[in-house]
Order: C-alpha cells, then structure tokens, then sequence
C-alpha cells in the first residue's frame, strides 16, 4: 500500500464541510462524528420562548455544548463568523433562521483561532496546529516551522547521499571483486604454468646455493657443516622423504648438476 493511499486527509475535509450550528458545537466539544446524531438526541432547547433558545440545546453531561452553540450564534451576529443555510451558499448582511444556521469548517477554524489559542477542535486543527501554545506568535512559529523544513530537507538530502555513498561503496567492491578474481585466475595459470627461463635460473641457482652451504668442499669456513658432499646431501633427501614425487636418485642427481651449471653461468 503506497503512503497517499493512508491520507484520510481528515482536517482538510472537516474545513470544507459544512456544519450545523450544533452538531459544529459537539464536534468542538470532543464528541466523535459517529456519535454526535445520537449525544444531540439526547440534549433540550434552553427554552421555547424565542428562535435562539428553540436553536440552542443543553446536553444533561456535555457542559461544553450549550456555552459554545452560544458562541457561534454570538459570532454569527456580530459578523464575525460567516454563516449559510443547508445549501451552503455564504450569505453576507442576510439574517438565517437561527435553526437553518450552517457554518463552513474553515471559518470556524478561523474564528476559533482568534478568540483564543487553546479553543482548537481537534476536527479542524491537526497536531502541530494544537500544539501552538499561546505565548509564540505566528511569526516565531513560522520561524520555528521554516527552520524544521530547512533540516528536514537537510536529512533529506544526507539520505540521498548515503544511498549514493552506498551505491558507490557496491561499484567499488564488484570492481575489487573482479579483479581479484581475475588475480586469483593469473595465479592458478603460473601454478599450473611450467615455470620461465628466469624462474628456472632462479630456482637452480638457490638449488645450488643451498648444495654449496651444505658442502664444506665449496664453502671452506663454514661453520657446522654436517654432509661432507653432495652425494651425502642427496642421501639424506632419500632417506628423509623416501615416498615423495621428484625425490629420487636420478632426479636430485640431475638438479643438483643443472644448478651448479646454472649458478656457475651466472
């Protein structure tokens, strides 16, 4: 479900609907829409002796009803608050009976923002609306309400740009997962490669290398040496690793020879 599909847009419809007097009254005072028909049931006229006391009811438990049908009435006579009848048509300078006095939400929701803040039905005024407190003027809570905005926008922004970032943060990984893919592809070829003339010189030659240390007839000064000669290095390779590939007297006797070739070459 997208988010405008939750939108009952409630305070934009209660100020574009038109209200009977006091039916307005007992939204004003709380009462739920589903159950203002059934709470007018149970209110009386104040009296029979003139059209406003026919038209303004007492409740027996809702005290808010009478004082505030009052008002709207003294309002609409006084020319502060529009009125119309059933049809909604706003009539300027013309009486209404005070039994057919209808009022647009708007402009009750006006009226009821100058006699006093705290007077703000909850029908008309949302929550930012309601939470006004007296002592800010319009012009601090326009203030206030343009610098929520501007952070607002601000998170908004700071959002985006950690999408982005993350966005940029994937690319970069794929990247570096390629190519280390494509490392571990060149590696797994040179393993399984046969090695080149310079790495077949390199190898020999620490073949010799380690031959020579190993054999006091090449290396006269060293100390601790523990095979007088080749011959008894590649017996102890025999001896030491008799079952492993490439180990064996022929092999070693024809390495050992290519890397004393190869590192006297060099």
């Amino acid at each position: 479900m997208k988010a405008w599909e939750n939108d009952s847009c409630a305070t934009v419809q209660a100020c574009f609907s038109i209200y009977p007097v006091a039916v307005a009254a007992a939204l004003w005072c709380g009462v739920s829409p589903d159950e203002v028909d059934e709470e007018l049931r149970r209110a009386v006229p104040v009296g029979q002796g003139n059209a406003l006391a026919r038209a303004t009811l007492r409740h027996p438990y809702l005290k808010c009803l009478e004082p505030r049908i009052r008002a709207i009435h003294a309002a609409i006579d006084g020319g502060e608050l529009l009125s119309c009848r059933e049809d909604g048509r706003p009539v300027n300078g013309e009486h209404v009976a005070y039994e057919r006095r209808h009022v647009y939400g708007q402009h009750l929701k006006e009226w009821a923002k100058s006699i006093a803040p705290s007077e703000r039905p909850a029908f008309l005024f949302d929550d930012v609306e309601r939470g006004i407190h007296a002592a800010i003027t319009q012009e601090a809570y326009q203030a206030l309400k343009a610098a929520h905005d501007g952070k607002e926008q601000k998170l908004i922004r700071a959002n985006e740009r950690i999408r982005e970032l993350g966005e940029e943060k994937a690319r970069i990984e794929a990247e570096c997962n390629s190519l280390k893919g494509m490392v571990d592809r060149m590696s797994a070829q040179l393993k399984s490669a046969p090695p080149g003339e310079r790495s077949e010189t390199t190898y020999l030659n620490i073949v010799a290398g380690l031959v020579r240390l190993l054999t006091p007839s090449h290396v006269q000064d060293l100390a601790g040496a523990r095979y007088e000669s080749q011959a008894g290095v590649i017996q102890a390779l025999l001896s030491a690793f008799p079952s492993t590939p490439g180990i064996s007297q022929r092999t070693l006797e024809e390495r050992f020879a290519a890397a004393n070739r190869s590192i006297d070459a060099s």
